[in-house]
């Protein structure tokens, strides 16, 4: 299913997105070759990586700089015109896609890495700039980012921040919020936020920058961040072992914690899900068995951290049915997690549901053995793969061959299944416009109202990004799973 605007869904009191006035305006700040108005040229900005959400806008304009991003945002406020934010567009849930033909600001342009304190261990660096690029940057300073994601060569340091993922790393390195010291973000007004301390210890007033991290474009543009930067591992061993359940894949990352290792990253599997990309990729079975789970574990440490790392394994031999060492980085074996994402769409019939949850560790097991039962039950023919970092609680439910009708009501059984395992609907993709609905399955009513107030204090008419986030009175759904309250307009 395509998710389009729709009469009754929130969209701004006024929009001039078409406007010739406001396009002319537009260009005279940013240059003409830099606001996009051909329908052809837009397709890549109007749709979400998943396929799921497409909308329409009139314009996308790609400003160079802060001054620039600032003089289009007060000149759209003016015009009562709304604004959708855009980094690399590599989003799941519809965030950043313009539902109501809102202005997409695009920070394509904003590129710049202005600098890499090797000493302070901190990045600068406009919004623009990509994962990939950045850990670049930093690896020639002998440091390293510390936040991976499997989009890492088109997803962005704005976007990262304003949907505060977590990623392959979190685990070592924690999510983007822990490590932003500082951020520069037009507000809906134009209005320059400059919160910018190369400081581990800063303890004035409310924490901005983690703030603004998570907020989703609802409350500024994120033009540049300061980024703190980590010693990267020396060598590294990875493990992928097979092993009978989740709780025995959390033994053995505390086994091998308490042996000193530092976990680097740990990754859960289903059988379902490795035979799916040894058919895609055409590869043999990287163990012996077949085991009903596969961990994959990165470890640094000591310089003996493979012999550490065979001698773990070797002591948990009842539980881990099998098991395959590699010296870092591994490549062989990181593409059977990684190429999960990749199988999963071409193996579906349809655009693949995609569900990044969590819960507590302790639940993970239970949450998992209620939810393929519960799908077979309700939604016979639907194919669900799981994996994720499950070290943190984090997992993705992909679902295969969901017919279009059937989209909101399966999402919405799996995301009940989750509250009531005490986990959230949105571990690091964000709430966007996907899971809008379920928002009150994650917050409490003051807490939204709280959120809602943070909100209109910096962006009254609600213009930056009107399809997120109506937290006062906002649509949610009702323990019966009927719909309580209404989308309020943007």
């Amino acid at each position: 299913m395509i998710h389009q605007a729709m009469p009754d869904q929130a969209a701004p009191a006024r929009s001039a997105a078409g406007d010739p006035a406001l396009t002319d305006a537009l260009q005279r700040i940013v240059g003409p070759a830099h606001v996009i108005t051909d329908p052809a040229m837009l397709e890549g900005y109007v749709a979400d990586r998943t396929g799921r959400w497409r909308g329409t806008t009139a314009a996308v304009v790609r400003p160079a700089d802060t001054a620039e991003v600032s003089a289009v945002l007060a000149c759209c406020h003016d015009a009562g015109a709304a604004v959708v934010p855009q980094g690399g567009n590599t989003g799941l849930v519809g965030g950043s896609v313009p539902l109501h033909g809102e202005v997409v600001v695009s920070t394509s342009r904003l590129t710049a890495i202005d600098n890499v304190d090797p000493v302070g261990r901190t990045l600068s660096a406009g919004a623009g700039v990509t994962v990939a690029a950045a850990e670049e940057k930093a690896r020639r300073h002998g440091l390293t980012l510390g936040i991976d994601l499997a989009s890492r060569d088109s997803a962005t340091l704005g976007g990262i921040v304003s949907t505060n993922a977590g990623g392959l790393r979190m685990i070592r390195y924690g999510d983007t919020r822990s490590r932003l010291l500082g951020v520069e973000a037009v507000l809906a007004d134009g209005r320059v936020l400059t919160r910018w301390k190369a400081l581990t210890k800063d303890n004035v007033g409310y924490d901005l920058p983690g703030l603004l991290a998570g907020a989703e474009g609802t409350l500024g543009v994120v033009t540049r961040v300061l980024m703190k930067l980590s010693e990267p591992a020396g060598e590294t061993a990875v493990a992928l072992a097979g092993i009978p359940d989740v709780g025995e894949g959390l033994a053995l990352v505390r086994a091998l914690e308490h042996a000193g290792l530092i976990i680097e990253a740990a990754e859960l599997m289903t059988r379902d899900g490795m035979r799916l990309v040894g058919d895609h990729l055409r590869l043999r079975a990287p163990l012996d068995v077949d085991a009903p789970y596969a961990v994959l574990v990165e470890v640094s440490g000591p310089a003996v951290q493979q012999d550490a790392l065979l001698s773990v394994l070797a002591g948990r031999a009842d539980a881990v049915l099998d098991a395959a060492v590699e010296h870092g980085p591994a490549r062989r074996l990181w593409q059977y997690r990684e190429a999960h994402t990749e199988s999963v769409g071409v193996a579906s019939s349809t655009p693949p549901v995609k569900l990044d949850v969590s819960t507590p560790l302790s639940r993970i097991e239970a949450f998992l053995g209620e939810l393929g039962p519960g799908l077979s039950e309700h939604f016979p023919g639907v194919r669900p793969v799981c994996f994720g970092h499950f070290a943190d609680g984090n997992i993705h439910v992909n679902l295969m061959d969901v017919e279009p009708a059937q989209q909101e009501a399966i999402t919405d059984h799996v995301l009940r299944l989750v509250a009531r395992h005490g986990g959230s609907i949105s571990a690091e993709h964000g709430v966007g416009r996907a899971k809008l609905p379920w928002i009150a399955l994650g917050r409490e009513p003051v807490d939204l109202a709280v959120m809602d107030a943070v909100r209109g204090a910096l962006d009254p008419a609600r213009m930056l990004n009107p399809g997120l986030f109506h937290w006062a009175a906002a649509a949610h759904r009702g323990g019966d799973g009927a719909v309580l309250g209404r989308m309020l307009p943007g």
